[in-house]
């Protein structure tokens, strides 16, 4: 039995998140059904976690198991000419036995954009969260350096999958602008439901004076959702890199 990963990206517009759902269309349920005309049977994938309805990926990572002998490098063009325009395979290998996409992953970032302008632009009307107030982006920066480090992210999470630990380690949480367009990168070891939104809100919060930026890891601490700021939109969300160690690391560089 062979053990293949890929690599893909969406646009996940048109999609209920990746996970699969009894009654909406997903990622995850469309490319398995491409893949198993590809492979002559039924493929059950892993993913290197959940994107809610809404959110893209730039750089995502599966794996599933087959007795397919089709070549590992044949497999994106023949799953992408089954696949709809919005979902690309880009590479794909054998991975060792015992990889798994979401067990064996290292850490991952993901990026939010704000359009911060009062006049939209429609071809990114699904691909940035337009926000026509005026943001102090200084103060929105400080509030994302604040959430550096281990802390319980309780706060800024919304109510969904259960886990053992709400205690993560975020890596950074940089700020950058370039005119109008606001880019934010959270990496961390693991994330919570909804918490790089979450994040992004509070960030949003500091910026309006709603709220310090030392005053977050005080916040943290509280672990109550209802003191930091909103959950913002889905589709400024991108899961944008992920790491693995090995060989599976090298194909997602």
């Amino acid at each position: 039995m062979r053990n293949i990963a890929i690599r893909l990206r969406y646009d996940g517009s048109e999609y209920h998140g990746w996970q699969v759902q009894k009654n909406d269309v997903s990622v995850a349920e469309t490319l398995e059904r491409a893949l198993g005309k590809v492979c002559g049977h039924a493929v059950k994938l892993t993913g290197c976690g959940r994107t809610d309805a809404g959110v893209h990926a730039l750089s995502y990572c599966a794996n599933f198991k087959t007795e397919s002998s089709i070549p590992a490098e044949r497999l994106p063009l023949a799953v992408n000419s089954r696949l709809p325009g919005d979902i690309a395979v880009l590479r794909a290998m054998d991975a060792p036995e015992d990889f798994n996409a979401i067990g064996s992953c290292i850490k991952k970032e993901y990026v939010y954009k704000i359009m911060n302008t009062r006049i939209r632009d429609p071809f990114l009307q699904r691909r940035v969260c337009f926000y026509p107030a005026p943001l102090d982006f200084e103060r929105l920066a400080a509030a994302g350096a604040a959430f550096e480090g281990t802390h319980d992210f309780a706060a800024v999470r919304s109510v969904g999958t259960e886990t053992k630990t709400t205690v993560r380690t975020v890596h950074w949480c940089r700020a950058e602008r370039q005119g109008e367009l606001i880019t934010i990168a959270v990496c961390a070891d693991g994330f919570l439901y909804n918490m790089v939104r979450a994040i992004v809100g509070t960030m949003v919060y500091a910026s309006h004076g709603k709220l310090e930026p030392g005053d977050i890891p005080a916040l943290l601490e509280t672990r109550d959702r209802r003191l930091t700021g909103p959950t913002m939109p889905p589709q400024g969300l991108y899961l944008s890199r992920i790491w693995y160690g090995g060989e599976v690391g090298k194909m997602m560089e």
